[in-house]
């Protein structure tokens, strides 16, 4: 293996797992260590809720994910979710709306179908997928979450050629699969502005992501029942530390799935998590640095 390990350093990349857990130098451009991001947030009275629910808790918000798609929202819910993010100062999320589950295949419901996440499936669907963005930019959006590497290619050689906004971000879904640097270096290599590994990565799998790549990592600190309702908060301080800069992706094991239709009461639980993931950061890494206000990308 030697000779492997030599070579993939030659070229930028660890030569293993970093079980050292080296503490990262890398930063948010303004100076941040890490962000806090909720998931599952589908509609406008649900990110309201969870935008008071996180002013009274006295902590900034950086994003805010939508997880259904946007093609399940009308445009005044998209309008209205933007105009919220813009009063809290957070960045909205919208999740690209065809994917494996909404197609008329059935294979993303077989056992077979965790091979393929939710990837899409055809030409038309990743024109369908562009369509879906085109719509959100044209009421304000700029954020959205990726669920296809086809995808994300195209979409920033659009972005290039000015076919959208160059503004426009994309995050990568952790329902692509991906848990290693070659892959983290693949996916910024083509347009990512965020990588959501999978799940369960362990520490030293995060700091060899890091060593790899320059843009932020998202995290799950917490899980829905669907994807092991797992919680990790007790992890988090050392997440900061290996993996700066990173979103710290709060309040999922709120939900039963990933397209979980959270309600308003969902929302101030959600609110809740991210507490107790701060009160870790507090107790166990009070040196951490998070982003102020108003720094959203």
């Amino acid at each position: 293996m030697k000779e492997t390990r030599e070579f993939l350093k030659s070229i930028g990349l660890p030569s293993g797992d970093v079980y050292e857990l080296p503490t990262s130098e890398k930063r948010f451009a303004d100076g941040g260590q890490y962000r806090f991001e909720v998931p599952g947030i589908q509609g406008p009275n649900v990110m309201e809720a969870l935008l008071e629910a996180m002013d009274k808790y006295g902590i900034h918000l950086h994003r805010v994910t939508q997880t259904k798609g946007i093609m399940m929202l009308l445009d005044n819910e998209i309008i209205e979710m933007v105009r919220l993010a813009k009063e809290a100062q957070t960045d909205l999320i919208l999740a690209i709306g065809p994917r494996a589950t909404t197609d008329t295949s059935a294979s993303v419901n077989t056992p077979e179908g965790v091979r393929m996440g939710y990837r899409l499936r055809g030409q038309e669907q990743i024109v369908r997928a562009v369509e879906d963005v085109k719509r959100a930019v044209s009421f304000g959006c700029s954020s959205f979450l990726v669920y296809d590497e086809g995808c994300l290619w195209l979409l920033n050689e659009m972005r290039k050629a000015g076919q959208i906004p160059a503004k426009c971000h994309f995050k990568v879904s952790a329902h692509t699969g991906h848990g290693n640097p070659c892959s983290a270096k693949l996916l910024e290599m083509i347009g990512a502005n965020s990588i959501n590994p999978v799940r369960d990565i362990q520490l030293q799998m995060l700091s060899a992501l890091r060593q790899a790549i320059d843009i932020p990592i998202d995290i799950h600190t917490e899980n829905p029942a669907s994807t092991g309702g797992f919680i990790r908060h007790y992890e988090v301080p050392e997440m900061v530390r290996v993996a700066a800069p990173i979103y710290l992706k709060t309040g999922g094991s709120v939900a039963k799935t990933h397209s979980w239709d959270s309600s308003t009461e969902d929302a101030k639980k959600r609110a809740k998590q991210v507490v107790l993931v701060k009160r870790m950061l507090e107790t166990y890494y009070p040196e951490a640095i998070q982003s102020p206000k108003g720094k959203t990308k």
